[in-house]
């Protein structure tokens, strides 16, 4: 319990980092007219072809054409669902400190998006938003390019077995491919789920405050796996411990390759593993960690996203960019509210929304197994769970997001005032 209690700490340490990354991206994108000009041009398909204007350009399929996979072609209501999705998310991620990119996959699959397009569109999204935004922020930590080269490398592979499994498995059976990305989201958000409502209650029962993960690892299997002297070495930490530490680079291809693997698999970043591998495993040390994750993100998703997913025609390019504009005013109205309430609070409407991702795809599972003649459940039955586990996830992330942008509107003139 206690281990895994900590392992959560790093991970939500992890997704303050990546969280603070993608409010200093937004602002970088909103704060830049060329930047916004840019946005508007890329956003210029999906808005037209959502609001019919361009129903006659037979876009190609790996724009989100009619031929695409299902439900892949443009409407208008997809076009509000993207950016209802996206705003939800930033808010979550604006909000919290914590990311919100959780429920973005989730989230697709509940609006009908076959689960490899939604997750093949949530990595665009992420990459997208990175190359319009700086790509690292200085303050962001200190980037070991030793640990980063390494890193990448084994990200390289660990992405592309990931996207081939992915691909597989829907070319043999798509409803199989639906089954086990949301099984792999039960598993997870299950887990994060948990011990954030654990963490909200003891926050609570405590009057507030915060907790923090992420010290670097000083003894055990850090500590083994750096007595291994297996070259290449690479050293880090320099300014942090006298004469710095050293590990070999095949430890941290390996951490990068199972990193790359559940990015390429889930369609999220995958720093929320990463900060635990580099703290618990490597004994890096948080500061160093924040900006090497964030640099391999960046090019994790670019990678996958173009190499795994875009060129077999599993990218919803008019999807992302709804879930791009959705997500850049979500963050920054997020991060200003704030300033506004009590943070326990949002902390609280955290753990229910990552409870409701848990529960939407927990319920969507026995509709999918009697699909594939695993269990036989009455096709009735079958339904109502499913719209349950839809309208629960729904509901409470609508909940949220009324909520926050509503507190937002109603003390926007004490915002004026600080």
């Amino acid at each position: 319990m206690n281990i895994a209690r900590r392992i959560y700490g790093t991970m939500l340490h992890a997704a303050r980092a990546h969280a603070q990354w993608d409010l200093e991206v937004s602002r970088s994108i909103l704060g830049n007219k060329k930047k916004l000009l840019l946005l508007v041009i890329l956003a210029l398909p999906a808005i037209l072809v959502a609001t019919g204007m361009a129903a006659d350009l037979n876009l190609p399929d790996i724009l989100g054409g009619k031929k695409a996979y299902t439900p892949a072609f443009y409407t208008p209501d997809i076009f509000l669902a993207s950016i209802l999705i996206g705003l939800c998310a930033g808010l979550i991620t604006g909000c919290i400190g914590a990311g919100g990119g959780f429920i973005i996959t989730p989230a697709l699959m509940s609006a009908g998006i076959k689960g490899i397009l939604a997750v093949g569109t949530d990595l665009f999204h992420i990459f997208a938003k990175a190359i319009m935004g700086t790509a690292v922020h200085k303050k962001l930590g200190n980037v070991s390019v030793g640990l980063a080269v390494a890193f990448l490398v084994g990200s390289g592979v660990g992405v592309t077995g990931g996207g081939v499994i992915n691909r597989f498995i829907y070319e043999l059976n798509p409803v199989l491919s639906d089954t086990f990305i949301s099984f792999i989201y039960v598993i997870l958000l299950g887990f994060l789920g948990t011990y954030a409502m654990i963490d909200f209650l003891r926050l609570r029962k405590a009057g507030g405050g915060d907790a923090h993960g992420g010290g670097g690892g000083g003894g055990g299997l850090p500590a083994a796996l750096q007595r291994a002297k297996i070259p290449p070495m690479i050293g880090f930490d320099e300014d942090l411990v006298p004469g710095g530490k050293k590990i070999s680079a095949w430890f941290v291809a390996l951490c990068g390759a199972v990193v790359g693997f559940m990015a390429a698999i889930m369609g999220v970043g995958g720093g929320f593993l990463t900060f635990p591998m580099f703290v618990y495993i490597l004994g890096v040390s948080s500061f160093t960690t924040v900006g090497t994750d964030i640099l391999q993100i960046i090019f994790t998703a670019g990678y996958a996203s173009i190499s795994q997913y875009a060129i077999y025609g599993f990218i919803f390019y008019t999807l992302a960019m709804g879930m791009l504009l959705g997500s850049l005013l979500g963050i920054q109205i997020g991060a200003l509210t704030t300033k506004l309430v009590p943070g326990i609070y949002i902390r609280g409407f955290y753990a229910i929304a990552i409870l409701a991702g848990f529960l939407n795809r927990l319920f969507a599972l026995p509709s999918k197994l009697s699909d594939m003649k695993l269990i036989a459940v009455n096709p009735s039955v079958s339904s109502i769970c499913t719209q349950i586990g839809n309208w629960t996830f729904f509901i409470c992330v609508g909940i949220f997001g009324v909520w926050v942008i509503g507190t937002f509107l109603t003390k926007i003139n004490q915002l004026r005032e600080d």
